[in-house]
């Protein structure tokens, strides 16, 4: 077992915990924010000890939840949001309880590393990443558009009128695979084959790469 068995039972309490909330507080469609998917398939992969699953979600989570991290920690010292996106978490409308378990953004960075530095990285997390945002964001453009859910519609929760939504769409479906996805693959490979050499050079197994 490369993962403690208590970071397995924990994860899986808080998602266990953290459902009922969120979908009495925000409704289904909540969950088809990457994020939230993250926060199940974190749980396989944590069970099943899987690199692949881990590698998926890092290329696709890590760069978003950092900058939800960097924002919320600025808010809470100068009460300014320097990118937006954690104005919710300051908004005493929703019960505290509820901004709480939002927490999991701060957590999903560091954990999502220490997965990988275990298990070792899986080069196609990428491409799993591309293909989940081109079955999602769709569903999220055509399903209960209001919700803006992933800015399938526009940016920051606003419905975009630049150009039309299916140009928008297929945007989306391109750009970030290319500017965020695979970039962020590149550098993970690199920090994971540092780290292979390590391994190696202490005699120790290397990581997938």
């Amino acid at each position: 077992m490369r993962l403690p068995l208590w970071m397995k039972i924990a994860w899986t309490v808080w998602v266990i915990v953290w459902v009922p909330v969120y979908w009495k507080q925000y409704g289904a469609q909540n969950f088809l924010y990457f994020c939230d998917m993250g926060n199940f398939l974190i749980a396989v992969a944590l069970w099943t000890e899987s690199a692949l699953i881990f590698s998926w979600q890092a290329t696709g989570l890590l760069l978003f939840q950092t900058l939800y991290t960097i924002d919320l920690i600025i808010a809470l010292l100068f009460n300014k949001h320097l990118l937006g996106g954690t104005e919710y978490m300051f908004d005493p409308k929703i019960p505290l309880f509820v901004r709480l378990l939002s927490l999991f953004h701060v957590v999903m960075p560091p954990l999502l590393l220490w997965g990988l530095w275990r298990l070792g990285f899986d080069s196609r997390g990428w491409k799993y990443q591309t293909l989940t945002t081109w079955i999602v964001v769709p569903i999220n453009h055509f399903w209960r558009p209001e919700y803006n859910v992933n800015w399938a519609r526009g940016l920051f929760f606003h419905e975009q009128r630049v150009v039309p939504g299916m140009i928008y769409l297929l945007g989306y479906l391109i750009v970030p695979p290319l500017l965020v996805y695979f970039p962020t693959h590149l550098l993970l490979q690199r920090w994971m084959g540092k780290h292979s050499t390590e391994k190696i050079s202490s005699g120790v197994l290397t990581c997938r790469s």
